[in-house]
């Protein structure tokens, strides 16, 4: 029997509170039906004895104390599932948007996921290739690995993301049993329709399955949207037996979501007034990334966040790097000079790399020249610092030639075109040319039988 509850007990921002509920359980769906026969979807986040808190995904806009009736479904909010999904674009809640119909699922599951048994789990191995020399050359992206990108207000984040979707291929296996998972979590209209857009030009929507949250929508939303794309790629990837690249953006948005609901909750807050438990909530999303024994399939995650103010330190960029294994930055300097995608090399790293480079996976020569080049633009940062001191006239003959290095470095290695898509032995043979043009006894980080094998003794660098 279907027991209705007539009559709330309090409305706070996006939340209501019932009272004298009975047999209720976290996470389930609601229904409540408001005088005019509209009805509006919620779940539950908190319960304490008889009191229960709902989420309205739609809002509370219209819904009073005593205009409304609700009931608790038993069930929590699945997501449908079938091979269909690929090319389709979804809302926050997993229903299509694109105009296109219903899905005919393959099966229903829960948003929230499982967590991956530490003991299942395969270590990431092997590459993904984005066509970026700044992230495939020197913070490899691994599969199975979970790479964030820190960047700033008014960086080109949302530029990076779609020359990934682009561009991201697997070059050892067939592409075809590889997908994107597209999450954008609070995005302005004409963002999402720049995304939207942009992946249709390229031709690239038949493998990528989008989700989209935008500003205006409930705040509710931002706090499923990530999970609902997850929620796909575990499907994909583990039913399907294909490799998913899933990009999210902006998870700072997504934990500003959190900390707005939470403050409704009135919990008690912590850093910057995000909710105590944040670092919890990120890893329960960052750790479905990955290989299960046994599972033909794979999940990586590049999750994109913006810092307020830049800063590296604030809660969610803090929190992020501490549960992944990396993290691209993306540098203002880099971009006031036009310089895309501005990564900083000096400030990014791939701590997954290591193991999946090199000979039997890129070429035998990828960590020897991904760790001079490292080397190398590290030296010319110490080379800048002492030219704003003493002049650049005053620097010695090897000095300038590292500031050639560095200034080259820059346009010809780290800067290259939006649709400039460079395979991996491109940006190995770049990286070649432009350590050439350092004297080889600078070149410290090669073992002796590799620089004689690739090192150019003629070669000027370009620079």
């Amino acid at each position: 029997m279907k027991l209705e509850y007539l009559d709330l007990y309090e409305i706070k921002g996006p939340l209501v509170i019932l009272e004298g509920i009975e047999g209720a359980s976290y996470e389930e769906l609601v229904e409540i039906t408001l005088e005019s026969g509209e009805r509006r979807t919620g779940r539950v986040i908190k319960m304490d004895e008889d009191i229960c808190v709902v989420q309205v995904f739609e809002g509370t806009s219209d819904i009073s104390l005593k205009n409304a009736r609700t009931w608790f479904s038993g069930n929590v909010l699945r997501l449908p599932l079938s091979g269909e999904i690929l090319g389709r674009i979804f809302d926050g809640k997993g229903s299509p948007t694109d105009g296109l119909g219903a899905i005919y699922p393959d099966s229903r599951k829960d948003i929230n996921g499982l967590p991956i048994n530490p003991v299942s789990r395969k270590y990431p191995r092997n590459f993904i290739q984005t066509g970026i020399s700044s992230i495939d050359g020197l913070s490899t992206l691994i599969r199975g690995q979970k790479l964030p990108i820190f960047s700033g207000s008014g960086l080109p984040h949302n530029e990076l993301a779609v020359q990934i979707v682009r561009q991201a291929r697997i070059t050892d296996e067939d592409n075809s049993k590889f997908a994107i998972v597209f999450a954008a979590i609070g995005v302005k209209s004409d963002v999402a329709d720049y995304f939207t857009r942009s992946f249709k030009e390229s031709g690239v929507l038949e493998k990528v399955v989008m989700f989209q949250n935008l500003a205006d929508d409930p705040v509710v939303e931002r706090i499923t949207t990530p999970r609902c794309a997850l929620t796909a790629a575990e499907y994909l990837a583990f039913e399907k037996g294909m490799h998913v690249l899933v990009i999210m953006t902006d998870m700072t948005s997504y934990s500003e979501g959190l900390r707005e609901i939470s403050s409704s909750l009135e919990e008690i807050p912590s850093r910057k007034g995000f909710p105590g438990y944040l670092y919890s909530d990120l890893a329960s999303m960052y750790e479905r990334a990955g290989i299960i024994e046994g599972k033909e399939g794979s999940i990586t995650q590049i999750p994109i966040l913006t810092m307020p103010n830049d800063d590296i330190t604030h809660p969610v960029p803090d929190l992020t790097a501490y549960i992944t294994e990396g993290q691209l930055v993306l540098d203002r300097e880099l971009a006031q000079k036009g310089v895309h995608p501005p990564v900083s090399i000096l400030m990014s790293l791939s701590r997954l790399m290591k193991d999946s480079i090199g000979e039997g996976f890129t070429r035998e020569d990828h960590p020897d020249i991904a760790n001079q080049l490292f080397a190398s633009y590290a030296k010319v940062q110490e080379v800048r610092a002492l030219a704003s001191v003493i002049g650049e006239d005053e620097l010695s003959e090897i000095d300038r030639r590292y500031m050639d290095f560095g200034k080259a470095f820059e346009d010809r290695f780290i800067k290259q075109l939006h649709d400039e898509n460079r395979d991996m032995n491109k940006t190995l043979e770049l990286g070649w040319t432009l350590v050439s043009g350092l004297p080889r006894e600078e070149l410290d980080r090669i073992k002796p039988e590799i620089l004689d094998k690739y090192y150019d003794e003629k070669g000027s660098g370009g620079f």
